[in-house]
């Protein structure tokens, strides 16, 4: 296929040559692979870089990258070799001679390992680049060990701060090593945040007034931001929020174990700091969304069915769709196997690898069942379909978000219709309105704790 860039694919690839430390803030569906790839490709072609790392969520780095460069007629010279697999097959497809070189994420720690911190490559590339926003993770650590031994780093997301702009400092340091937001993230903080804190841990930081603006100047001269609204004619997203109701006697059965669990909870955590509430509380929301999905596990892994509402509704969806395929988004393990079964008759398919990806774009696929971590960044699936069901939202809006784009993106055809299910009067409610508003998901998870034990506290007094 030939190349044609648009004119905003222009400006993203001479961005790339122009700043050799740079970022591409590109809103889903502008095409921030090719540019990418042909940027490196006009560099190669100027004997200035021969060996480029590509980092990326898995589900990327084994098809997006291979399948864009073979796609275009530019691009047919650029070698890519996927670093995945065994230990011993990382290092054969690191012995091989290749332009580009694509590792996932989980792998960059021992990747850097293995090479002492110093990485024997021209140019680093972060697909998405929020997989770094956290300046305590070790990914985050080794990152920092390693770009200052490279020559060029391109950043790549189309959301640098879906929870605000806290979580621009790690990303900026990837690329620029503290240069313009500074060499400690506390003092990132100190100087553009009002923070609020429990038990000397941080809650919550708002943006100072008038810093917001302060920041993004302090980046804009290595940071390309441009919003696809701006740029793309891309048919309407539609998002339907479908409220499930649960029959009395379930209801009375979630109402009398969600109280239970709370009460639970109360006891086994009085005490503990805000950030260990809030990993502890995602254990707890979780059991309430099982329920509300229709199962739960036992401490033994056991599922136990308790209602089939969900299902029911969704088996409507799926028939309403006349033909047309859905992704379904699940959250846990047993959805599948519920989903399957309710689902026979359909070819429904758990996403898996690189052939699921073209079967599911070919149209050989009615229902495929994908869950939102490992198909929410950089996929290409807008020609298979335009229907999304959720059936649970989980509590991360931005996975949320690009999730929604894989069919939501350039080249598709018609209007995109997403689906939530909710259990009404059930903790999916609250895990939506944490979407809707928008807050980062500890803070959710905490207001979502405090909610559950003053209402189930009030009812035992």
């Amino acid at each position: 296929m030939i190349f044609r860039p648009y004119e905003y694919q222009q400006t993203a690839i001479k961005w790339i040559l122009k700043n050799p430390r740079c970022g591409l803030f590109l809103d889903m569906g502008l095409g921030k692979t090719v540019s990418t790839l042909t940027a490196i490709q006009e560099l190669i072609d100027d004997c200035e870089i021969s060996r480029t790392l590509v980092v990326a969520p898995k589900k990327v780095a084994e098809t997006t990258w291979t399948t864009e460069a073979e796609k275009w007629e530019h691009l047919k010279g650029l070698t890519v070799a996927k670093v995945m697999g065994t230990e011993k097959q990382r290092k054969m497809a690191l012995a091989s001679k290749a332009d580009v070189y694509v590792i996932g994420r989980d792998s960059f720690v021992w990747l850097v390992g293995l090479y002492g911190g110093n990485l024997p490559f021209d140019v680093l590339v972060i697909d998405e680049l929020t997989s770094f926003k956290s300046s305590k993770s070790n990914r985050f650590k080794a990152m920092r060990m390693a770009t200052p031994t490279v020559s060029r780093v391109i950043g790549l997301t189309g959301t640098p701060a879906p929870n605000g702009l806290i979580d621009l400092w790690a990303q900026m340091y990837c690329l620029d090593m503290g240069e313009r937001l500074g060499k400690s993230v506390t003092k990132y903080r100190e100087t553009y945040f009002d923070t609020y804190n429990r038990n000397g841990i941080t809650l919550r930081c708002d943006i100072k007034k008038g810093c917001d603006d302060i920041i993004r100047r302090k980046i804009a001269d290595i940071c390309l931001s441009m919003q696809a609204k701006d740029y793309l004619q891309l048919p309407d997203l539609l998002v339907h929020t479908i409220r499930v109701q649960l029959s009395p006697s379930v209801m009375t059965a979630y109402t009398k174990f969600e109280r239970e669990k709370v009460l639970e909870f109360q006891d086994e955590h009085a005490g503990e700091s805000a950030n260990i509430l809030a990993n502890s509380a995602a254990g707890l929301m979780n059991k309430l969304s099982q329920f509300a999905n229709g199962a739960i596990y036992d401490d033994d892994r056991n599922v136990h069915e308790v209602h089939d509402e969900k299902l029911d509704r969704l088996a409507e969806i799926i028939e309403a769709a006349n033909g047309n395929s859905v992704l379904v988004f699940y959250q846990f393990k047993h959805d599948i196997s519920r989903i399957a079964w309710k689902l026979r008759g359909y070819k429904v398919r758990v996403y898996s690898d690189e052939k699921d990806l073209k079967d599911w774009n070919a149209g050989k696929i009615d229902v495929l069942l994908a869950h939102p971590a490992s198909t929410a960044f950089g996929l290409n699936m807008q020609a298979g379909g335009h229907y999304i069901v959720w059936y649970g939202t989980g509590w991360n809006l931005e996975l949320f978000q690009q999730a929604n784009a894989r069919l939501h993106r350039q080249g598709q055809q018609y209007p995109v219709q997403v689906y939530k299910l909710v259990c009404a009067n059930t903790v999916d409610e609250r895990a939506v309105a944490a979407l809707e508003t928008k807050k980062g998901v500890q803070q959710s998870l905490l207001d979502s704790l405090n909610y559950l034990i003053r209402k189930h506290s009030a009812a035992v007094k």
